[in-house]
């Protein structure tokens, strides 16, 4: 498991005349999903598709927004993927870090695309 700060770029591809938003997120290979707090929701106009249940590090649940679709973009990598609406700052999850083949460097305290694969990601899908 690995926790590390990255600048990511967040976007709604439904809503392309508003500004995709570059922000800090914490790149979480602990975490599932993507995770974004409500100002980046309303920034972004991305709308509610449900309603979901969590269970925070802490072991208390509780239902939050599941909003989408949400473009996230880090280097030459993309991918598109709904967000929990919670908390008060961006968490990149392992679903949308493997969807865009990056890696966490624990000792280096950096995310990057994976060098395996450096121009296009790549994907196991046996």
């Amino acid at each position: 498991m690995g926790l590390v700060q990255s600048r990511v770029t967040i976007s709604n591809p439904r809503a392309p005349e508003l500004a995709p938003l570059e922000i800090d997120a914490l790149a979480d290979s602990g975490s599932i999903t993507l995770s974004i707090p409500e100002h980046v929701q309303l920034q972004l106009d991305l709308h509610e598709l449900e309603r979901r249940e969590v269970t925070t590090a802490d072991g208390r649940k509780s239902i939050c927004p599941y909003v989408g679709p949400v473009q996230v973009t880090f280097q030459n990598r993309n991918c598109f993927t709904g967000a929990l609406v919670l908390g008060d700052s961006v968490l990149l999850g392992a679903i949308p870090m493997e969807d865009m083949d990056l890696i966490i460097h624990p000792a280096r305290h950096e995310l990057s695309v994976n060098p395996e694969s450096p121009n296009i990601p790549s994907a196991i899908v046996k």
